[in-house]
């Protein structure tokens, strides 16, 4: 796919440093329990860390105990590409910004007594958080 912000890895990596290069670029997972973002509770909007597009918006946040930022949906469908993901030897899906492709984590069906379903499960270090003013 196409991206509408491209850089070279160089430039990622210059861009971002070593650990959220890994997981924006590499698709590296953040150690559960550790994010910034984890327990964020005001109103605001969460931004891809590499690009700044808009993502998820605070009101469907919610707690689902696995230990990573957790939302319902994303703020529009195409905000986000969604990618089989068979790397670790079992089928996920993984969560990507359609922006510029930069990883963010995975989504699950199992979001129980959301109005999707789904549980999309983000690594804090791939969001920025906006509050709202």
């Amino acid at each position: 796919m196409a991206y509408r912000v491209n850089r070279t890895d160089e430039q990622w990596h210059a861009e971002l440093g070593d650990d959220r290069y890994a997981v924006l670029r590499e698709a590296a997972t953040e150690r559960p329990w550790t994010g910034e973002l984890l327990d964020e509770e005001r109103s605001g909007v969460y931004a891809c860390a590499a690009c700044g597009a808009e993502l998820f918006k605070s009101g469907t946040k919610f707690d689902s105990g696995c230990g990573w930022p957790s939302f319902y949906e994303s703020v529009r469908p195409e905000a986000v590409e969604l990618i089989e993901d068979t790397s670790l030897g079992m089928l996920r899906t993984e969560v990507r910004c359609a922006n510029c492709g930069s990883h963010l984590g995975h989504v699950f069906p199992d979001g129980f007594g959301t109005p999707t379903g789904d549980r999309y499960c983000m690594n804090s270090i791939a969001l920025d958080f906006t509050p709202e003013s």
